[in-house]
């Protein structure tokens, strides 16, 4: 039997590839829908068959990358049952009611809309089938607004209490955790992180048509429809990664510490490192390349406003594994049926800290009793692997710089009629075709892996969180994870792909006719 600790990393590693195989879909989802609004819109107030056939193309690409979104979404949710049943157990009561919301009122909605959207064509009128995919695309972000609500409360537990008789999390505030201002902040930049996925992925696709001198029309069009999404949207991301910083400095401050790896407590503002080499084992950057004050206006908006660093994050938490001990003994006698004045008093007072406290689960089975030694290792434990966080941000924010002068240059040669000689340019925007989701893993990988070592933030420690499984379970399950999740994404991957091939021709009999704007169309060399 394996010790119980390798059964949560196999566990914590099943649900990050579910969780990474599906944010694969989600993002061209989540764009491509408001695309779709747009062209329809368009085909609406002008009745040009074009913007018609291109909510039709578009449209068939949205639904291939809805149906395998559905289908890997729902094995995410059922391993908080199978692989994380004492999270469920703990923290269910929460943590379950944005999800319950999602399922009633979002997916239900996108759900049955879509097959209206692409079966109402000739049983709608023009302004019900355009409320239809209105009706989709506002499904679709929806849900992705309950779903950001619930990992907000990961990051940001607010509105609930422990309840010393059940031994859970209870809901205390609805509202509280609903307008939590870390999910305000992460639904607005993660669906904003879409919409640049599917404007590049309209652009490099058009672009590609453009190269082959094929659907010129049609391509020039939505070339010029996923320029101005894409450059309004990554404008939004970055702005929006602006406050998502800020709020992280705010409560999630060892993540934004181990991001910068800002070791010390430098005078405030704080220095920005630009780049540099992590070196975890000497606590300390090599090579560190800084920009002065940059980090102190971006985490605090002040000049006079300090950013802790990871030394002294440290030592907080250790006075907070101090307290969780006596939290968790005062915590014992209740249990034990010692309801006294004064054990009351003396849990109420520190169990905001039991989460901490919790931390020495680890290494001893009696918390109490934990050694200096045994202290320190869990406060250090609090601090997580600062090189995969330090490089995933730099990767992640150099793509969006990248994908800003790509948009910015695609809407300028628009304008000036000079899109037609730049065979450079329609190169690299197919060749940045899956940059965004590379941008979008990394900023995944931010979130999730910066808020170890917890399921929920400084609540429960992943390493309780865990089910109680044999590790054959896990590994068989794992297997087939990959196995099946491979074969659909082949599946996706050739289906896409074919589309893709066939073009816009697909929707009409014979070669696409669709109407050529007056631009010179660059030609196959």
């Amino acid at each position: 039997m394996l010790p119980v600790s390798e059964v949560v990393e196999l566990s914590r590693l099943q649900f990050a590839l579910t969780a990474l195989f599906h944010f694969l879909f989600v993002p061209l989802t989540l764009g491509l829908s408001w695309i779709l609004v747009i062209c329809e819109s368009v085909y609406v107030m002008t009745g040009q068959q074009v913007y018609k056939d291109m909510t039709r193309f578009w449209g068939k690409l949205f639904g291939i990358n809805f149906a395998m979104g559905v289908t890997t979404g729902i094995t995410l949710e059922f391993q908080f049952g199978t692989n994380w049943a004492y999270y469920s157990h703990y923290v269910g009561d929460i943590f379950g009611v944005p999800l319950a919301v999602e399922g009633m009122m979002a997916f239900f909605l996108e759900s049955t809309f879509v097959g209206l959207f692409f079966f109402g064509w000739d049983r709608l009128s023009k302004n019900k089938h355009l409320l239809v995919t209105f009706l989709v695309a506002f499904g679709s972000n929806l849900s992705a607004l309950w779903i950001l609500i619930a990992n907000a409360w990961m990051q940001n537990p607010v509105g609930a209490e422990f309840n010393y008789h059940t031994m859970r999390m209870e809901l205390v505030s609805l509202g509280e955790v609903f307008f939590n201002p870390v999910a305000q902040v992460k639904f607005v930049h993660t669906v904003a992180a879409g919409y640049v996925a599917a404007a590049m992925f309209v652009l490099g696709v058009s672009s590609l048509y453009l190269l082959k001198a094929r659907d010129t029309g049609f391509a020039l069009r939505s070339f010029a429809v996923a320029a101005g999404f894409g450059l309004a949207s990554i404008l939004s991301v970055i702005v929006l990664g602006d406050e998502s910083g800020y709020t992280t400095g705010e409560v999630q401050k060892v993540k934004l510490a181990a991001i910068e790896a800002e070791w010390n407590t430098e005078p405030a503002p704080a220095a920005f490192t630009a780049i540099g080499w992590p070196n975890q084992a000497e606590e300390r950057t090599d090579y560190a390349v800084k920009i002065p004050y940059l980090l102190g206006l971006i985490a605090t908006r002040s000049t006079d406003t300090r950013v802790t660093g990871i030394k002294d994050l440290k030592r907080e938490h250790e006075v907070r594994i101090r307290n969780g001990m006596i939290a968790y003994e005062a915590l014992t006698a209740l249990k034990a049926g010692d309801t006294t004045p004064a054990v009351r008093e003396r849990f109420e007072q520190h169990k905001a800290d039991l989460g901490f406290g919790l931390l020495l689960k680890k290494y001893t089975p009696n918390v109490v009793d934990a050694t200096p030694a045994q202290i320190r290792a869990a406060a250090s434990d609090t601090i997580p692997n600062v090189a995969p966080l330090f490089w995933s941000f730099r990767i992640m924010v150099g793509l969006g710089m990248l994908f800003l002068a790509i948009f910015a240059t695609a809407c300028w040669l628009l304008v000036r009629r000079r899109l037609a000689p730049q065979r450079w340019f329609l190169k690299l925007c197919v060749l940045a075709i899956p940059l965004p989701w590379v941008a979008i893993e990394l900023g995944w990988i931010v979130a999730e892996y910066g808020r170890q070592p917890w399921t929920i933030s400084g609540v429960l420690p992943t390493h309780l969180s865990a089910s109680q499984l044999d590790p054959g379970q896990l590994h068989f399950s794992l297997i087939g994870l990959v196995g099946i999740y491979s074969l659909l994404f082949v599946i996706e991957m050739y289906l896409m792909l074919k589309y893709i091939r066939l073009g816009p021709a697909s929707l009409h009999t014979g070669r696409y006719h669709g109407e050529t704007p007056d631009v010179t169309v660059p030609q196959q060399s």
